[in-house]
């Protein structure tokens, strides 16, 4: 039996960090159950930043070849799905924004939409875009709580995403993405803020954080119908 090595402790802690998202989608659902929904979003803001910045502590250590039995990849994903997918698909039953059967209708093809998602190999590009719409339904919860808007419009542009879930058009990651980097950084900068001051200012959001996730939104749309011409044309 080989000794344990520091290195093999750190890679160990990596993984126990990336576990920490299945803690922050408990208290993110006790949260919901409560009807704290700001305190929901902060619980599920604290997932996203473990994995935002989990993958750069895994290169760092080297936790493939440290500890080759064990799939970060996996464990990621195990948690995502519960922090991207299912803590806000609840969260908009409960919110009010899906009611009824058609309700329940529309938040199960969340879920296996983004099953099938979560399982297409090809889901991102070389270019790290992603291939159909990524299944960030914690962010389109956000939009819905933060804008308040009509019950027809939540369930229109939910099923859009849904559709586009399956349309292998390119959607530009907000920190990865090559063209016009500098300008989607500041964009991505400003809607951290507006996302920030919408949690801390309470739902439905001041007209001024509406503005700048409405423009953030319609930006990376943009984005994302250009760089998905220029990969078919």
């Amino acid at each position: 039996m080989l000794p344990l090595r520091f290195s093999d402790f750190a890679a160990a802690a990596v993984h126990l960090f990336t576990a920490l998202g299945a803690v922050c989608a408990l208290m993110a659902t006790l949260a919901l159950f409560d009807g704290a929904w700001e305190r929901m979003f902060v619980w599920l803001g604290v997932a996203l930043v473990i994995d935002a910045v989990d993958g750069t502590f895994a290169r760092m250590v080297r936790v493939d070849q440290r500890l080759p039995r064990f799939s970060g990849e996996r464990l990621d994903l195990v948690i995502d799905y519960v922090t991207y997918v299912f803590v806000p698909a609840l969260a908009m039953i409960r919110g009010g924004f899906l009611i009824g059967t058609s309700g329940l209708v529309i938040a199960s093809l969340i879920l296996v939409s983004s099953l099938y998602h979560f399982s297409d190999l090809a889901s991102k590009g070389e270019d790290y875009t992603f291939v159909g719409f990524p299944a960030i339904w914690n962010v389109v919860a956000l939009y819905l709580f933060a804008l308040a808007p009509p019950l027809w419009f939540n369930y229109a542009a939910l099923l859009v995403c849904i559709f586009f879930t399956f349309i292998p058009i390119r959607w530009v990651h907000p920190v990865r993405v090559a063209k016009l980097r500098l300008v989607t950084l500041v964009v991505t900068t400003l809607w951290s803020v507006a996302a920030i001051a919408a949690v801390a200012l309470g739902f439905p959001s001041p007209f001024w954080v509406q503005v700048i996730l409405v423009a953030a939104a319609l930006y990376f749309v943009a984005m994302t119908v250009e760089l998905s011409v220029r990969a078919h044309f």
